[in-house]
């Protein structure tokens, strides 16, 4: 996600989780199992065959666009990115990538700051265009992720969370029907999270999580799929969205990438076991500003064997 109005400071990102959970956090919600979030089936991130869920190894990374317009895989257990090719969408004028998320079938979605979405390989970067209509319900700019209709599912719904211009405020939860390209507006976040903006990752046993622009320190939350409403907030101690953030679950583990705008992504890992840790996983992504995330519902939901 790119803010493009004014530069924010990066809070200094501090070793260890420092602030309590809220009493009775549980990043999976009550219905989730008592070991996180799922299994992952036994996936091998170095060379796995698919498995009967019929996902590739490829659809199982996250996937990264930078803010120079850069797609990049990246593998979370080894915090190493690839660089896979030059995003060149036919965007009007001077559009920049803002939001990304990948299907099952390992094709991104990319939204773009004039509010234009597109289709992009994962293999080569390559793009094609199609019938979204931009500002939709409001909709321009907005945070975007898939998750599974329910725990037991590989049907999958694109959930997308609207964005002011600022970046700090939002306009809650929608869905966008792949077949007509339509908004459907669900509803506004609750509690202390009503109005704000947040990026969004969703997981392939039908969970869907907003980080949000909270200050002085992000927010994580869980986010109804039916109706907006957020739960088990927590304040992740140290780490501030900037100017450039985005974030994903994958293995079992919250990732957030955020910069200032100015310099580099740094990654930060908040561990979903008892410790909740938050620790820097990677002080500098390699000289580029990370403005999207993307991870498919067929990655592993605990850390792969």
């Amino acid at each position: 996600m790119w803010r493009r109005l004014g530069v924010g400071v990066l809070v200094s990102l501090m070793l260890g989780c420092s602030a309590k959970p809220k009493p009775g956090f549980d990043p999976v919600g009550s219905s989730g199992s008592s070991s996180g979030f799922g299994s992952s089936g036994g996936f091998d991130i170095d060379g796995g065959k698919p498995s009967v869920d019929g996902c590739s190894d490829a659809a199982r990374l996250v996937y990264v666009v930078s803010q120079e317009n850069d797609l990049y895989s990246f593998t979370p257990n080894t915090t190493t990115f690839q660089l896979i090719g030059r995003l060149e969408c036919p965007t009007n004028g001077l559009a920049t990538p803002n939001s990304m998320a990948i299907d099952r079938q390992g094709i991104a979605w990319v939204n773009y700051s004039d509010g234009s979405l597109f289709k992009v390989s994962t293999a080569d970067a390559s793009c094609s265009a199609t019938t979204f209509a931009p500002n939709q319900h409001g909709f321009l700019r907005f945070g975007m992720a898939f998750a599974t209709n329910s725990e037991n599912s590989t049907d999958e719904t694109l959930y997308i969370s609207g964005l002011e211009l600022s970046g700090s405020n939002g306009k809650g939860l929608g869905k966008i029907d792949l077949q007509t390209m339509k908004i459907t507006m669900l509803g506004d976040y609750s509690g202390d999270l009503t109005g704000k903006g947040a990026e969004l990752t969703g997981t392939g046993d039908g969970h869907l999580f907003g980080f949000f622009t909270t200050q002085p320190n992000a927010t994580l939350a869980e986010i109804d799929r039916a109706n907006g409403s957020t739960s088990n907030d927590k304040s992740l101690d140290g780490v501030n969205t900037g100017n450039a953030w985005a974030f994903s679950f994958w293995g079992g583990d919250f990732w957030f990438y955020t910069s200032d705008g100015v310099n580099p992504s740094r990654v930060t890992r908040l561990e979903t076991s008892a410790s909740g840790a938050i620790s820097v996983a990677k002080s500098d992504v390699g000289g580029f500003r990370i403005v999207g995330a993307g991870v498919s519902t067929c990655a592993p939901t605990a850390p792969p064997k």
